[in-house]
């Protein structure tokens, strides 16, 4: 809800659709949170070395997803920022967790909260990336 009001009262024009603009930065901070918290609860698995790859992709897609999500809070008055590699970048690291975490999600519960996060955020930098133009 905050971010729609943040974006609607910036003096300027937000150049996307501000719904699914507000929902790709709901997302990806979301998704980092929930990767952080996945990646926290991975170390504390029994058998942690066989799950260096999430640990590492959970990490790495958090440190995009809260990358991504500041950048294009700052759209209505960064007119150079690259949005499209921004949010490709972004998409690109939330399927690779998730599908990395849908490896482990049958028999933990932290990996399918979290490969469905992923999923959600991928979707919305997609939905954005389909609104902006080449």
């Amino acid at each position: 809800m905050h971010v729609q009001e943040m974006i609607r009262t910036s003096p300027g024009e937000a150049p996307v659709d501000i719904d699914v603009l507000a929902s790709c930065i709901e997302a990806c901070f979301e998704c980092a949170q929930t990767c952080s918290a996945c990646a926290d609860a991975c170390l504390g698995e029994e058998r942690v070395q066989d799950l260096a790859t999430c640990i590492s992709l959970n990490e790495v897609c958090a440190d995009i997803c809260a990358t991504t999500g500041g950048a294009i809070s700052r759209i209505v008055h960064a007119g150079s920022l690259p949005l499209r590699s921004f949010l490709e970048a972004c998409a690109d690291a939330c399927a690779s967790c998730a599908a990395e975490c849908e490896r482990h999600a049958g028999h933990m519960e932290h990996c399918r909260i979290c490969a469905e996060a992923c999923r959600r955020c991928e979707a919305a930098c997609r939905d954005l990336l389909a609104t902006i133009a080449a």
